[in-house]
């Protein structure tokens, strides 16, 4: 059975500092360990509503993308998202796929990699410090050049701690 390297993108501005937790525990059940970033507080992009707390975990999964992303659909649902939301609205939990493999396509209604991860300062920042080397399909330069070269005064970002399993998830230094 192929292993498939995936990267997630996850979020919440309501109550995050209990649902990026309960979501972090379920993707650590159904995938085994993870590389998990610091947590970092912005403003909500594209709407107006309280300030989303955002980080990226890598993991490796056997499923294969059409199967991956209703699983990670689900998984919003019980931890209360609203099946019915608008794109742009407050949520408790969002998981976005950035990174498939090195997949540059749309599959299952996805385009690969992720737009945002060199738009929006909460998906890069937190991606280049656990895959600093990576490359994107679609990039020359990998993560960590992509992050410095970014003008972070246009959505700063603040550190915030989060305890998930008996640990406060550390504060990197880029």
């Amino acid at each position: 059975m192929k292993q498939h390297k995936v990267y997630l993108g996850l979020g919440s501005n309501i109550r995050p500092e209990h649902f990026l937790p309960t979501g972090l525990d379920e993707l650590a059940n159904l995938y085994g360990p993870m590389d998990v970033s610091c947590v970092y507080e912005g403003t909500a992009i594209g709407f107006e509503g309280p300030k989303f707390h955002n980080l990226v975990v890598g993991l490796v999964t056997n499923s294969p993308l059409t199967e991956l992303a209703p699983c990670l659909r689900a998984l919003e649902f019980r931890h209360g998202r609203d099946p019915q939301g608008d794109k742009f609205s407050s949520r408790t939990l969002d998981i976005d796929i950035l990174t498939f493999d090195n997949y540059a396509e749309m599959t299952a209604g996805i385009v690969l990699p992720r737009e945002e991860i060199t738009r929006n300062a909460f998906v890069l920042r937190p991606f280049a410090e656990i895959a600093p080397d990576l490359v994107i399909p679609g990039q020359t330069q990998n993560l960590a050049a992509l992050w410095r070269q970014y003008d972070a005064t246009t959505q700063p970002l603040a550190p915030v701690t989060l305890n998930w399993q008996a640990m406060t998830l550390p504060i990197f230094q880029l």
